[in-house]
Formats: structure tokens, C-alpha cells, sequence
């Protein structure tokens, strides 16, 4: 993980710890209003894993904040232009080793306020995912692929998409994404969590 990599998850574990602490919540409390386990917490303040995108979601649920706000962005314009250069400049990496995944997300909206909505471009890598771990949280996913193939898990039903394909489902139902094939997997994934539009 390169230098900037680091400094980034640092950051983004001392706001959810910052965060966490103003709300008078130990780890304790935490873990059981997220479901994460204790140690996991611990962990992603101390910025030594990164959080994957459904756990960003039960975190700022937990916290009553959006998502965008543990990963320290501010808000400040009605809309936000993306070039196409830009998005491989800052991705989040969700490393192998730390959480069994392995992928790396950019976010599409970090500058747009008041928004209802996240919109990420995901890369998934091929042969990264050893332990399959099912997603479960509040509102809404809805993904297209870009590139390559995506094995979708949806409460039990495994489907292959292509480019060009689409899915749109509810984030409580259980569900899984991985990539299918010896290619990288590009995806645009928007979710939707209506409770966050209380959060700051």
C-alpha cells in the first residue's frame, strides 16, 4: 500500500474513532450496533484496514452521519463533475488481507452537498476474494458493469453479469459480489440509505 494509501485510511479511522467518542460509544456498544466485531473496530480506527462499502454503511449508520463524512470529505457544491482522469488518482483500497475482499473504490460524489445518493466507481480483482462474506445493511444498490464480469450471490441466487448489465436490489437482502473470470471487473455501484439523509 503506497504512502498516500496509508495516510488516507489513517485519516478515515480517526474520524469514525472521533466520531465514535463524541457519541459516547465504546467499542462495545459499537461492535453491537454494527455487527462488526470489536476487535474489526478497533482495527479500522487504528487505520490498519480499510472498510469495505457495506461496512462504511453500517458505520455511518451507527453514527448518524453520511457516508462521505467518515471519509472526511466536505460537502460544498450542488453538483460535482468527474473527468475521466481523475478517477484513478485517489481509489480506496479494501485490501485481501485485511477483511477477505479485494477491491478499490472511488467515489463519484464526494463534492456534491446534500446528497441522497453514492455513487462509486468499484474494480474488483480477480482471485482476491478467498472467503466469501455476505453484505447485509439498510436501503438500496443499484450496479452496473463497465467491464469485465460480475458473480452476483443474491440471497442464494448466483447470477453472471456482462457489460452492460444491470441490477437493482434492496442492501437487506443477502448478497455477495466477486469477479467472475481472469479480468478485472470495473462496476458503477450507487447506493441509496434513506436514513442518512438525517445524518450531517
Amino acid at each position: 500500500m503506497e504512502e498516500k494509501e496509508k495516510n488516507a485510511l489513517i485519516k478515515k479511522g480517526k474520524i469514525i474513532q472521533k466520531l465514535r467518542e463524541q457519541r459516547g460509544l465504546p467499542i462495545d456498544a459499537m461492535a453491537k450496533k454494527t455487527g462488526l466485531s470489536p476487535d474489526q473496530l478497533i482495527q479500522i480506527e487504528e487505520g490498519k484496514i480499510s472498510p469495505a462499502l457495506g461496512v462504511l454503511i453500517k458505520l455511518s449508520k451507527a453514527l448518524e452521519v453520511k457516508v462521505g463524512t467518515l471519509m472526511g470529505e466536505e460537502p460544498k457544491q450542488s453538483f460535482m463533475i468527474v473527468r475521466k482522469d481523475e478517477m484513478s488518482k485517489h481509489p480506496h483500497p479494501v485490501s485481501k488481507e485485511s477483511l477477505g475482499y479485494g477491491y478499490t473504490y472511488f467515489t463519484l460524489g464526494q463534492e456534491k452537498k446534500d446528497r441522497r445518493m453514492e455513487p462509486f466507481l468499484v474494480t474488483i480483482e480477480p482471485g482476491t476474494t478467498e472467503i466469501e462474506k455476505v453484505s447485509v445493511h439498510e436501503g438500496e444498490e443499484f450496479i452496473y458493469v463497465l467491464e469485465g464480469e460480475l458473480e452476483i450471490d443474491l440471497d442464494q441466487n448466483k447470477e453472471i453479469l456482462l457489460p452492460g448489465d444491470s441490477i437493482y436490489y434492496d442492501g437487506s437482502i443477502p448478497h455477495f459480489l466477486k469477479c467472475h473470470g481472469d479480468t478485472s471487473t470495473k462496476i458503477v455501484a450507487v447506493i441509496y440509505v434513506p436514513n442518512e439523509a438525517k445524518g450531517k
